[in-house]
């Protein structure tokens, strides 16, 4: 299923995109997309089976209405920096023994197509396509890649702005970096994981005012997706509705040439995950 979440900010409602590609309102069946209908097979069964009966869900017009982000209510938000080898490379860094972590507050997320902002004072806010796992059970302690993936509820698209002078040249730890207003637009649709059957072959992509910059996939991950929930897993409890930004491939600004590309306002960014959607944005001053 490609389940998704519509409408103004803060008041989105729960839809869903049919095979047909028409969407339709779910708000009748659940009251939102979040961690407790991921963690509940009867309320998911009863999506499926509206979504599967014609007529039971209405139609919704789609014609100039947000696309919010597909999850609500996020608990954390942990990321893996560093993840592909192609992007460890144009970095200058030597691949990591061990995924390196850093978080993102829920309140960074936006949906899709909403506005991403520099930072007052921002040089260097940069891009990363990246895809993103969302729990649909809690893992404590898992043994196996395996395991990792079955508590995998979906997938989704994910934007990990960063500002690099924040992150890398000001002290601390990253997250100084990665938690700037609207520094993770996430979406469109939240994809069950039984559409995905293989995590590790998903091209991703990114433009930046129409040029190609970034053009991997995900079998380049250095950690796969399902290994990473298995050694989270032994740092931390992930419960239903916790997302993982799961790294980035080569071409972010931060690995070209001087002068390096930077984002600035006026720019508009477009980039996808291929089966889960695609983003654009247009960049504004903060």
């Amino acid at each position: 299923m490609k389940l998704l979440r519509v409408g103004t900010a803060g008041a989105e409602r729960p839809a869903l995109l049919d095979r047909d590609g028409t969407l339709r309102d779910l708000s009748g069946i659940v009251p939102d997309i979040d961690g407790d209908l991921l963690a509940d097979a009867s309320a998911l069964a009863r999506v499926r089976a509206a979504a599967a009966s014609p007529g039971v869900l209405p139609a919704l017009d789609a014609t100039g209405l947000r696309i919010g982000p597909p999850l609500g209510r996020i608990g954390k938000i942990v990321c893996i920096g560093l993840n592909y080898h192609d992007h460890a490379a144009e970095a200058g860094a030597e691949i990591p023994a061990e995924p390196i972590l850093f978080f993102k507050a829920p309140d960074t997320v936006v949906g899709p197509d909403d506005t991403v902002l520099v930072p007052r004072g921002s040089r260097k806010t940069d891009w990363e396509v990246e895809l993103a796992v969302v729990i649909g059970r809690t893992a404590r302690y898992l043994e196996t890649a395996e395991q990792g993936l079955a508590h995998i509820a979906g997938y989704a698209t994910a934007h990990d702005v960063s500002e690099r002078e924040y992150q890398i040249e000001r002290g601390g730890t990253w997250d100084k970096g990665k938690n700037c207003e609207t520094f993770n637009p996430l979406g469109p649709w939240l994809v069950t994981a039984d559409e995905v059957p293989d995590p590790q072959a998903l091209p991703l992509r990114l433009w930046v005012n129409g040029e190609l910059r970034q053009d991997g996939t995900t079998a380049e991950q250095i950690f796969p997706v399902g290994e990473v929930v298995r050694y989270l897993s032994h740092f931390m409890t992930l419960y239903p509705g916790d997302v993982i930004n799961t790294g980035t491939p080569a071409g972010v600004a931060m690995g070209q040439p001087e002068p390096k590309p930077y984002l600035r306002a006026g720019d508009v960014v477009e980039l996808e995950v291929e089966g889960l959607g695609r983003q654009r944005q247009q960049v504004k001053a903060a």
